[in-house]
């Protein structure tokens, strides 16, 4: 394969590859502004790259992606379309925006882990509208409910003459963007969002994506609807920092690398896949979970767990297993003298399809 156009390369060591993107095809150029900071602390101030790619992943190279996968990934940076990965659990699809973001240093990978209940408001952001009226009554009755201790009879707090009620905080400080809604802010850079579990979603939330993803933009309709007194106000992000938000929307300027994982439980509507790059994980070979070992747990932990990788590729020809629980087993049976030993591996690699 031609590796020239790549930006991502699944070498695995940082590189600043991403100031090499193109621009994109004029049916996905955004011009969202006035354009932020980057945003999003590294990811190694909260050891993400150390859990998810392995603390001797230098070694390992576990994250040299098959060709399919490369095209893949760099078919959806270059078109600024979301990535859609579909495989068995433990297969590595989550791995992928850890491991694109740690490689083309675009920080911290913004997670939205979805269940049935989920819906897209929850993505974009929230309102306490109910935290807000409450300090709202606080201020209308000059002070907090605990207040100052009891005393004498006289005027409320706040009601005497030449004292005014406590203010009440500007709206900003009740709305709060969710990982969505953060990786739609208008930076240079892309953010990676992993929406993780898809398939687990209502049959609703798939279609509900489709504006947004297309779009790149959102509004905030408590904030548009003071816009005319309020244009510029600043909110939290999920990163915890503070943005200003004006003219109640939000619009990207460079369109998120977004990576959708599906254990394949369910299909999607063909609206959503026109807008998606579709990759499908098969399960890893020998090779790919000996490195991945080694990646995690070091050379040694892989030459004697030698055995136990051929056994799960076994087991794995007729019985789903996922590659954590090889890793689980690994560490654990690396501290356990036989026979105990295969009793361990027997017990933590369980078939997940095992009938009910």
């Amino acid at each position: 394969m031609n590796e020239e156009w790549l930006i991502y390369r699944g070498v695995g060591e940082p590189h600043d590859g991403i100031e090499a993107l193109p621009d994109p095809p004029p049916w996905r150029d955004f011009d969202g502004g006035p354009v932020g900071e980057p945003g999003g602390p590294a990811d190694t101030a909260d050891g993400n790259v150390t859990r998810r790619l392995g603390a001797h992943r230098q070694a390992a190279e576990l994250h040299r992606p098959e060709p399919e996968e490369l095209e893949a990934i760099n078919a959806a940076l270059y078109l600024r379309r979301p990535l859609l990965v579909t495989g068995y659990p433990g297969t590595g699809k989550s791995t992928l925006a850890h491991a694109v973001a740690h490689e083309l240093k675009l920080g911290r990978v913004l997670r939205w882990p979805v269940v049935s209940r989920t819906v897209l408001q929850e993505g974009l952001y929230r309102y306490d509208a109910i935290a807000r009226l409450q300090d709202v009554q606080i201020a209308a009755s000059g002070g907090p409910p605990w207040g100052p201790p009891a005393g004498p009879p006289g005027p409320a707090p706040g009601a005497g003459p030449g004292r005014a009620a406590p203010p009440v905080p500007g709206i900003g400080k009740y709305i709060r963007l969710g990982p969505l809604g953060t990786a739609l802010l208008p930076t240079e850079r892309p953010r990676v969002l992993l929406i993780d579990e898809l398939d687990k979603s209502d049959i609703d939330l798939p279609n509900d994506l489709l504006n947004v993803l297309e779009e790149g933009e959102f509004a905030l309709p408590e904030l548009e609807r003071v816009a005319d007194t309020e244009p510029e106000v600043q909110v939290l992000t999920d990163d915890g920092a503070k943005v200003t938000v004006r003219g109640g929307r939000v619009r990207c300027r460079a369109f998120p690398f977004i990576i959708l994982t599906s254990n394949g439980e369910r299909d999607f509507p063909a609206a959503l896949l026109r807008r998606c790059i579709q990759l499908k994980l098969g399960q890893p070979g020998e090779k790919r979970l000996a490195t991945m070992v080694r990646a995690h747990l070091g050379e040694e932990a892989a030459r004697l767990g030698a055995d136990l990788i051929r056994e799960f590729l076994s087991r794995s020809q007729s019985e789903l297993v996922a590659a954590d629980q090889l890793l689980n087993a690994i560490y654990l049976t690396h501290h356990a003298a036989p026979p105990t030993r295969e009793d361990l591996a027997d017990l933590l690699i369980q078939r997940l399809d095992r009938p009910r």
